[in-house]
């Protein structure tokens, strides 16, 4: 296995990050992940890199934080964290997250610290997100297994054994596990591109979504909107994968344009909590109630972290019968769970407005972009979920039909 978790890295640096020559790496990591830190170093340096800078993290370390540190440590964040995400990122240095979290290393934790740390940490590190949002330079989201992510993911296995199970269907939904990583991927990616394309000359003005969980939501998309999926060019042209794995095609909704009501398919993993069976009602594009059998109040305190964080930022369209899907494994983690399924984000909208490299923030408010400190995704896709989509002159149009697309 060790050398398909080489040729992994590889495929995140060359095809998640593209690295240039002469550009400087960050890398977000796991200690316990430390040896794919390595790889992905390794590969970044021999791909042209001109320094790897490593920023690691601990769930053990961050849980005792969150339990134990004075109260007023969760209002503010150091001023030199702050300046490393603004003056690199200014520079246009890469950044790769590997993304590894226990789904409940913070269950039992005060939500209301975990909730302003959310708050103090957005502000600090909000011309990052915006300069992230809009491509300025490149980055990517990955995964690799830790004991605590595969124990719950694989709890009848051994901690070995779930290690090896996990690290076998990430490499698998990669495209990493046979064959030439890299070139699986571009053939991945094209796939994708087909269905942008056909949806961006659809050019719809909304979507209405129904399936028998109860879901009942329109969604208006804004004038000019485009569709993206696989890979992306960033403001200097340098094609990137921001998610590895990645099986979605996605826009944004128009901030005030939603309306209905929208029902989880998934249990969704937020600040180290499970959220089980949730649904939303939304009017005129807010949230106006939000209920779970599990973790209410938690879902609650995400959507009030700020203004944004109450409306939504993202449409993603997945097929019900994707790889990830199939696989039948829920993974309780984002990054994948979202590629098995439709998903749509409350928070940060992605611009994708024709013309947005240009825009001030409050031009994409006009245009109905969402902004917030915050971005999270949640699985909406079922077997029998419906979208029609409706073109500015009125035609109806399937765009999934049982849960997959209808072209």
């Amino acid at each position: 296995m060790e050398n398909t978790k080489q040729a992994y890295a590889e495929l995140v640096i060359k095809e998640g990050i593209n690295i240039q020559k002469g550009q400087r790496l960050v890398i977000n990591c796991p200690v316990e992940c430390a040896d794919f830190a390595k790889m992905c170093a390794k590969a970044a340096y021999e791909n042209g890199c001109r320094e790897v800078i490593m920023r690691w993290n601990d769930d053990t370390i961050a849980r005792l934080k969150y339990l134990y540190a004075d109260s007023d440590v969760f209002d503010k964040v150091d001023p030199w964290d702050e300046m490393f995400s603004d003056k690199i990122s200014e520079e246009g240095a890469a950044w790769l997250a590997i993304y590894a979290e226990d789904p409940e290393n913070l269950k039992g934790v005060d939500p209301d610290r975990i909730n302003r740390f959310q708050v103090s940490r957005g502000k600090a590190t909000a011309k990052f997100r915006e300069r992230e949002m809009r491509n300025e330079f490149q980055w990517c989201v990955c995964s690799v297994p830790t004991v605590a992510w595969s124990k719950a993911v694989f709890p009848q296995l051994s901690e070995d054994e779930a290690v090896d199970k996990l690290w076998e269907e990430i490499l698998k939904a990669c495209r990493a596990d046979k064959g030439d990583a890299v070139s699986n991927w571009r053939k991945h990616s094209e796939e994708l591109k087909k269905h942008v394309e056909i949806l961006n000359g659809f050019n719809f003005k909304s979507l209405h979504y129904t399936n028998s969980l109860g879901t009942d939501l329109h969604v208006e998309l804004p004038e000019d909107h485009f569709w993206a999926g696989g890979d992306e060019a960033s403001a200097k042209g340098v094609m990137f994968s921001a998610n590895i794995p990645t099986e979605e095609v996605f826009t944004l909704p128009k901030k005030n344009g939603v309306n209905g009501v929208v029902y989880s398919s998934r249990p969704f993993c937020l600040n180290g909590n499970i959220i089980k069976d949730f649904y939303f009602v939304i009017k005129d594009g807010k949230i106006v109630e939000a209920h779970a059998k599990e973790g209410e109040a938690i879902l609650k305190d995400a959507i009030s972290v700020d203004e944004g964080a109450s409306y939504f930022g993202e449409v993603a369209l997945v097929p019900f019968d994707s790889p990830i899907s199939d696989s039948g494994i829920l993974f309780l983690n984002t990054l994948f769970d979202e590629n098995a399924s439709c998903h749509i984000a409350f928070g940060e909208a992605y611009p994708c407005i024709k013309g947005a490299e240009t825009m001030s923030m409050e031009e994409l408010a006009e245009r109905g972009v969402n902004s917030s400190m915050t971005h999270e995704d949640f699985m909406v896709g079922t077997r029998d979920l419906s979208i029609i989509g409706t073109t500015h002159d009125g035609k109806e149009i399937p765009v999934f039909v049982n849960g997959n697309f209808a072209f």
